[in-house]
């Protein structure tokens, strides 16, 4: 009975998240978006201002793999068109999250996920970068401000396929831009401009099967979010043992690694603060 009533408290704590979702959350964007190639076209055609973008693939949560050893990266929307195309759409409800240097390392692993040891380099697909940011990142009050490379000594673009747009969530024009933006805030579908947008979101909000399926990743996202807590304090626990240990100095640092599950470096750098 107790296993019961705690499902059951679970899911009506997801329940009550998902009425507050927007799609500016992440666990509702990925999936708003999942598999949804209709409306992530919709959606890039928008923020790129192109009427040409026909979609053929579209994955949120993509894990890029290729760079073995290195940061790995978890896109929220991943998405090629007809001409092969490349776009990286992320929303970023913290400014830290935008930093500049983030969006040029999300363009160099799209790069090398879309180049094989063979290929020449020009064939490197043109790619697009997006990040749309809730508040206004720059400051300007544009909606979308795009960045590209140029030639300094000459002023012309240096035509490299690399396209960076910061879209400013906050924007609220006549627009398109401004009327999705305003969606992208909503909770509720009966407040969204665009039907694209509405349908898709009242599906996850009030379809039983739509419901379902968003109940399930945010119960999982809870139960991360608890792990990841229960994680912290078992470190911080863990860190007070080993600065005991160093303190009676009884044990080598090899030994109390052994013993802690700790990284030598990690157990190097607690007795350097001592």
């Amino acid at each position: 009975m107790d296993t019961l009533n705690e499902a059951e408290r679970r899911h009506q704590k997801a329940l009550e998240r998902l009425r507050l979702l927007r799609p500016f959350d992440d666990e509702f964007m990925r999936c708003l978006f999942r598999d949804n190639i209709p409306l992530a076209q919709f959606t890039l055609c928008v923020l790129t201002g192109r009427n040409d973008i026909v979609i053929t693939k579209c994955e949120t949560q993509k894990d890029m793999k290729r760079l073995g050893g290195a940061r790995s990266l978890c896109l929220d929307l991943y998405a090629k068109d007809t001409i092969f195309r490349i776009y990286n759409m992320e929303t970023q409800r913290e400014s830290g999250g935008a930093d500049p240097k983030r969006a040029r390392y999300h363009s160099s692993v799209v790069d090398i996920e879309n180049l094989n040891a063979n290929q020449d380099f020009s064939e490197l697909p043109e790619t697009y970068i997006i990040f749309i940011t809730e508040t206004d990142f720059f400051g300007k009050g544009e909606p979308v401000y795009p960045i590209e490379r140029i030639n300094l000594a000459t002023g012309e673009p240096f035509n490299d396929g690399t396209h960076i747009l910061y879209v400013n969530g906050a924007y609220r024009g006549d627009s398109d831009i401004g009327k999705l933006m305003h969606d992208f805030s909503c909770a509720s579908a009966d407040d969204m401009n665009f039907r694209i947008m509405a349908d898709n979101t009242r599906y996850l909000k009030e379809n039983t099967k739509g419901v379902r399926s968003m109940c399930k990743v945010i119960e999982d996202m809870l139960r991360e979010e608890r792990e990841e807590v229960t994680a912290e304090v078992t470190v911080e626990v863990t860190e007070g043992i080993v600065r005991e240990m160093l303190r009676k100095g009884k044990l080598s640092l090899e030994d109390i690694a052994q013993y802690s599950k700790l990284p030598l470096d990690k157990v190097k750098e607690l007795q350097f603060g001592q």
